[in-house]
Order: C-alpha cells, then structure tokens, then sequence
C-alpha cells in the first residue's frame, strides 16, 4: 500500500513555485543558456539519473549546452502527483511523477531558495517498473 503523501497546507504557495521549474532544466521562459543553467543550480549540484548514474554538475550542464546546440525534436511529457516538504529553512524537497512516451519515472530535486531565487541542490530520476 502506497503512503498518502500531502503537502502541508503551509508549503502550498512553495509547491505551486516549485512546480512550475520541474521538470528541471525543461522550461525555456526560465532561460536556456548555459549561465541560465548555472544560476539555477547550486555550485555543488548533482543528480542521480533514472539509469542509477551519478553525474556532476558541469556534466548536465555540457549536455544542456550540447541539446540546446541540436535541433532535434521537442519531448512532450506530462507531470503529476507534486508533494512538497520543507527539510530545512529554505529548503524543500519537491516529488513528481513524469511521463515521457513509455517510461514512468518518480523524480525528486531538492531546492534552495536563496536571494537569488531558487536553485536546485540535488535531483534524482527512478524508473517505475511494473
């Protein structure tokens, strides 16, 4: 039995801030260069992919700046089941489901809210299997 997973009442205006950065590094009005990358991650960012690959910062940003170089076609994905939690002050834990085509993953990045604005910290990508 899966929990119920709710975002407290108090986070909401967090969630709905969150939720429109995710997926992450997917959002072209929040910029698309590799300075618009860098400034939206923590110097010390890193992610687990859904391949179980653990890659630092400035490799996600070379493969940013290698698709942003391509012109090939646009992913269409869809997101649901967005919870928030607060892990200290002014940093929260955001999870998601995302759904590219076939694959199902469970997504997880933590952010920083800084004077700057939000950075992300951390982010992971788990396949769902059947």
């Amino acid at each position: 039995m899966e929990p119920n997973f709710v975002t407290a009442a108090a986070l909401e205006p967090v969630l709905r801030e969150l939720q429109g950065r995710e997926p992450l590094f997917h959002h072209p009005e929040l910029g698309t260069t590799r300075r618009d990358f860098e400034a939206m991650t923590a110097e010390d960012f890193w992610e687990v992919g859904a391949s179980g690959r653990r890659y630092s910062r400035d490799y996600v940003l070379s493969v940013l700046a290698d698709r942003q170089a391509g012109s090939g076609p646009i992913d269409v994905w869809s997101t649901t089941d967005f919870h928030c939690r607060q892990l200290a002050e002014n940093v929260y834990l955001l999870t998601y489901t995302l759904f590219q085509g076939e694959r199902t993953t469970r997504r997880s990045t933590v952010w920083e809210r800084t004077a700057d604005g939000w950075r992300a910290v951390f982010h992971q990508g788990t396949v769902v299997e059947d």
